[in-house]
């Protein structure tokens, strides 16, 4: 196992209190008894992995020889460091994305600027909730078991697109619970092992793990695709992944002709396209909401959610395409979950044409947000790298030395939570990056950045530049 596989496995490690050694200790063992590093999984040697860590050699050390007087792992000169035990059959494969494993740690004070998603429902969703009630207590002669969706949202979903331009009918509608079910589901239907998926480089973490899963070879290219034509000849892609609106995670806008463009060549090479919408409807004041691209391909696979405009606690997502992949998207499914929550999709469906009122509020609060937190970098952090976005819900920002993977470690400790670059590109041109979210309230946005360049300050970058696991798995 690298240094990088492992500490994105420690997730916050350095946030609890107390000596260094101890915490990295505690949460190896953690990882060891709970199977996380099963027996025979060979360890990072120490300076490698104090480097990754942005700590000192000696902490390394020290939570080994921890571990290795109880009995946790076994150090042998010239043949490194391993857990104790024989070698087993590998566990099952669980994520170790950063952007995941956030979500599965509790707060303990860390300001969270890696996942971003708004943290309350509005008003709007609870008198969402409200009006559909009756029409719940009213149900009967249904199991509630809807695979492909209650028909209520579908329909809603499709004058959603019909109201964008682009015509579409019920049965061209999967509900899901969220877009990363969605993504999933995409990723079982279309990928095989050793399938090439084409993706942008840098993209959202979230959809390639969802690939990997499948145990796809992510082949990267330029955001919004570039050179996607000569990508399919020499890839022979069974997959396409975009996200052409306000893009995860550089805030980048595809233009209505390049837009038509990938779309037409996608489907004249017969190569399935995701459009990534998560994002659509998070323009700042006065940007137009763009096209999606199945205005200019029918065959193009869509994919929406109310996580990001709404709520991230409201599960609802859909996929739009060809009614053939609905089918088929539908019975995989049932496999695995026979369906939503009812009362949450009816609530959606009631939501969908109202919407106009929150984009427009959330839109506002969202770009003083961005600015307030481009004024506090501005001010603390000056030599870093932050162009500003016209949408979206992240920055996309560049460190002027060292790399995304160590200085995340740093900042851990100094209890702000940021998304190191190089998880999110496969090509392996992201390490100096971090990724940023805006959505935080200002005062918060302000300790945020306070503690970061407390971080910066202390901050040694590793001896050499770290390379990203995603560009060693290409």
């Amino acid at each position: 196992m690298g240094p990088i596989d492992l500490t994105e496995q420690l997730g916050r490690w350095s946030a609890d209190r107390g000596p260094l050694y101890v915490l990295l200790a505690a949460r190896l063992r953690r990882l060891i008894n709970d199977g996380g590093l099963p027996p025979g999984t060979p360890l990072p040697p120490d300076r490698a992995l104090a480097s990754v860590l942005s700590v000192g050699r000696n902490t390394v050390v020290a939570a080994y020889d921890l571990l290795h007087q109880e009995g946790r792992i076994v150090r042998r000169q010239g043949s490194g460091t391993r857990v104790a035990g024989s070698a087993s059959a590998a566990a099952h494969d669980v994520t170790s994305a950063p952007v995941f494993l956030h979500l599965l740690e509790p707060r303990d004070g860390v300001i969270l600027l890696a996942c971003a998603a708004p943290d309350s429902p509005p008003p709007e969703l609870v008198e969402a909730y409200e009006r559909v009630l009756p029409e719940l207590a009213a149900t009967t002669g249904d199991i509630g078991y809807h695979p492909s969706g209650h028909v209520t949202l579908r329909r809603a979903i499709t004058e959603h697109y019909e109201r964008r331009g682009v015509p579409t009918e019920p049965d061209q509608i999967l509900v899901t619970n969220g877009a990363q079910q969605a993504l999933s589901l995409l990723a079982r239907a279309f990928v095989r092992p050793g399938d090439h998926v084409l993706v942008e480089a840098p993209t959202y973490p979230g959809a390639l793990e969802a690939f990997r899963d499948e145990a796809a070879v992510p082949r990267p290219l330029p955001v919004g695709l570039c050179g996607f034509e000569a990508a399919v000849r020499e890839h022979r892609p069974t997959l396409a992944y975009a996200i052409p609106s306000f893009h995860n995670p550089t805030g980048a806008v595809l233009s209505p002709l390049s837009r038509r463009r990938l779309a037409e060549t996608a489907a004249a090479a017969d190569v399935p396209l995701i459009d990534d919408e998560v994002l659509i409807d998070l323009g700042f004041p006065g940007e137009e909401t763009p096209p999606p691209l199945a205005a200019y391909a029918d065959t193009v696979i869509s994919v929406g959610s109310l996580s990001k405009i709404v709520w991230g606690g409201l599960r609802i997502g859909w996929v739009r395409a060809p009614a053939p992949v609905i089918t088929r998207l539908a019975r995989l499914r049932a496999v695995h979950d026979l369906g939503g929550d009812i009362l949450a999709q009816l609530a959606a469906a009631d939501l969908l044409p109202r919407l106009g009122a929150l984009r427009r509020r959330w839109a506002e609060q969202r770009e003083a947000r961005h600015d307030h937190l481009l004024a506090q970098l501005a001010r603390h952090l000056p030599d870093w790298d932050a162009p500003p976005v016209r949408g979206g819900q992240t920055l996309w920002v560049r460190l002027p030395y060292g790399d995304g993977t160590s200085f995340a470690q740093a900042a851990i400790r100094h209890r702000v939570a940021v998304l190191p670059g190089g998880g999110l590109d496969v090509s392996g041109q992201s390490g100096a990056y971090v990724r940023i979210h805006f959505l935080a309230p200002v005062d918060e946005l302000s300790e945020a950045v306070r503690r970061l360049a407390e971080a910066w300050r202390t901050y040694s970058p590793p001896a050499r530049r770290v390379t990203s696991p995603a560009a060693m798995a290409v």
